[in-house]
């Protein structure tokens, strides 16, 4: 990342108690600064070397990047693999004065790709990154969109919102006492929450470590800001449900774990109907992290898919 990227290692190195894989991540990554905001990036070459577009994924609500990092030795085999944090999430900026708009949020996605020097790219989204990528096909089908996407790929994420059956915990942050439970949110309470949208085991310091991210710099604060992507699903739902439905020129691919409480699979199969050409594979038995819960079953479906998307003379 040249000399884009500045370290904020000693921030972690001061705090006592991280799960090591976590910190080895910090580690691994870097801060890029994008339109003020600093944006913790894992920029991984790969060995597949610069010919093939490279791959960006877009996390999930209300974790990180950090979710992908059993998954990704088997991505970066194939590409280049550039995960990150938006802001409000992981290791990267929380300021309280942010809309955490789904637009703004992919204001930020373009920037930090214009920093890279990113042109061509693969997208693979989880969760509240579905609604990110969204937007992403909006702005493409208006002429909008800064960089070209090669591919779309979507992963339990509640594309159509009112077929979500939203945790308490959610319903809780979106209501009026929404800042009062995010002060009083607890790890026991947390890791709970998450369990129950789980369908196979994942260690506990996994879990662990999505809530030591939450915290850092206060980030448990910012959750009923950001999980006011929710409520823009429903305002803009002819925007972005359009926009699925109209995208006949980039190749979209529907991976879905069938087990999700959440982000169910009736979510999954109405995706791959109404986008074109799109077509729906299954994990199953896996709930609504399947890059957690089985790391080397996701990067396989989606490096096949990758491979057939790739342009044939890159």
């Amino acid at each position: 990342m040249g000399g884009m990227a500045t370290s904020s290692r000693a921030t972690l190195t001061n705090e006592r108690g991280w799960v090591p894989a976590l910190r080895a991540w910090h580690e691994r990554g870097a801060h890029v600064s994008v339109h003020g905001h600093q944006l913790f990036v894992v920029d991984t070459p790969g060995a597949g070397g610069d010919a093939r577009p490279p791959l960006v994924v877009l996390h999930g609500f209300p974790s990180s990047s950090f979710d992908w990092h059993l998954a990704l030795p088997a991505l970066a085999r194939e590409r280049r693999v550039v995960l990150f944090d938006l802001p409000g999430y992981g290791f990267s900026s929380k300021p309280d004065r942010y809309s955490y708009s789904l637009f703004e949020q992919l204001d930020v996605v373009e920037g930090l790709l214009a920093k890279l020097g990113v042109t061509r790219v693969h997208f693979v989204a989880h969760d509240m990154g579905t609604s990110v990528l969204c937007e992403l096909l909006a702005r493409a089908q208006r002429g909008l969109l800064r960089v070209e996407a090669q591919s779309v790929l979507f992963m339990n994420g509640s594309i159509y919102i009112e077929m979500a059956k939203l945790t308490p915990g959610q319903k809780l942050l979106l209501s009026r006492a929404g800042s009062l439970f995010a002060r009083a949110s607890s790890y026991p309470v947390f890791r709970l929450q998450l369990e129950r949208i789980l369908s196979r085991p994942v260690h506990g310091d996994e879990l662990l470590a999505m809530w030591q991210q939450l915290r850092f710099d206060d980030g448990h604060l910012r959750l009923p800001k950001i999980i006011n992507y929710v409520r823009e699903r429903e305002l803009f739902w002819d925007r972005w449900i359009g926009a699925l439905r109209s995208n006949t020129t980039i190749p979209a691919h529907v991976v879905w774990g069938d087990a999700d409480p959440v982000a169910v699979l009736a979510i999954g199969e109405r995706a791959a109907r109404e986008i074109p050409g799109a077509k729906l594979e299954l994990l199953r038995g896996v709930g609504h992290y399947p890059m957690l819960e089985a790391p080397d079953a996701t990067a396989a479906a989606i490096n096949g898919f990758l491979s057939s998307a790739d342009p044939q003379n890159p």
